[in-house]
């Protein structure tokens, strides 16, 4: 993504046409970071808009050392656990024995075989399907590399919580691509 400087010197003086080009531009990196997170694109949509307001309120403090797709994507990054945070309170205890006795998975399944047989958006509806923290923290962990460490700061949880939900997010995901490797090729008896 190339951003020129004149339209960034533009966007610091708060021209909205500048800001309308940028926010176009940036759309789908914006977008491709909070599909990731949410379930449905509108609230996508929602969530890329609060973060572009941050990216609109921070111009000035854009710094040319490090990219400018990379700046945007750790503010967008942020916002999703901002709003993560705000959903956290409301949302209520997750029952994660339910999913732990529904999980029957083969411990001997060549995955990078089963990999070849997805596309990306039947991942990511896979991804979709798991529970909210542990979707979260395994995007966090497996998409955007933070470590257990500061994904256990950024959302106020334990090192160990965390390394549990990406375990979790796992072996469920191991679960579904099982399931859908034997409706693709049905083992005969």
């Amino acid at each position: 993504m190339v951003i020129e400087k004149q339209l960034l010197a533009a966007c610091i003086k708060r021209d909205r046409k500048a800001q309308f080009h940028l926010y176009k531009k940036c759309y789908g990196v914006l977008m491709s970071v909070c599909m990731r997170y949410k379930r449905n694109r509108e609230d996508s949509a929602e969530l890329v808009n609060r973060g572009f307001l941050k990216i609109l309120d921070n111009i000035e403090k854009y710094n040319e050392v490090s990219p400018f797709e990379a700046w945007i994507r750790k503010i967008m990054i942020n916002t999703v656990i901002d709003e993560f945070r705000k959903e956290r309170k409301e949302i209520e205890a997750m029952e994660y024995s339910d999913f732990q006795n529904n999980i029957h998975y083969n411990k001997h399944v060549d995955f990078n075989s089963a990999d070849r047989n997805f596309e990306a958006e039947e991942l990511e509806n896979m991804l979709r399907e798991l529970p909210p923290v542990s979707q979260q923290v395994f995007n966090l962990f497996a998409i955007d590399g933070y470590g257990h460490k500061e994904i256990g700061e950024m959302l106020k949880i334990s090192e160990g919580t965390s390394k549990w939900h990406v375990n979790f997010a796992r072996n469920k995901l191991k679960a579904m691509i099982e399931k859908k490797k034997n409706v693709i090729q049905p083992t005969i008896s």
